[in-house]
Order: C-alpha cells, then structure tokens, then sequence
C-alpha cells in the first residue's frame, strides 16, 4: 500500500510540470497534479510517528 503514495507524489508531480510547460497552460491539469502531489504526501506523513515528551526526557540525566 506503501507504493501507492509513492506512486501518487511521482505522478502528480509529472503532471503538475506537464501542465506548467508549454504556451497553453491549462490550470485544471495543474491543479490537478498538485492535489495529487499533496494526497500522496499526507498519506505518507500521516504514518510517521511523533516524538512524545516522555522519549525526549529518557535520555536527558543532570549531574549536579
């Protein structure tokens, strides 16, 4: 499932600088490409844990 948001960023990207090429641009393929570019790009981001405040403190030790 992983190659599908990959698949979505490549592909959104080609057609979002297919569209900006040439004389004729046509906003609807842009803006297309670009809703594909950002689909992909949160599917992926939405999988990447957070850091939580408890991991962060885990490895601070004070020497006082």
């Amino acid at each position: 499932m992983n190659y599908l948001n990959y698949f979505l960023i490549i592909i959104g990207a080609i057609v979002a600088m297919y569209a900006k090429t040439g004389t004729n641009q046509n906003q609807y393929v842009l803006i297309g490409g670009i809703v594909l570019l950002m689909i992909g790009i949160y599917r992926i981001s939405r999988n990447i844990k957070s850091r939580s405040l408890k991991d962060n403190d885990e490895g601070i030790t004070k020497d006082d």
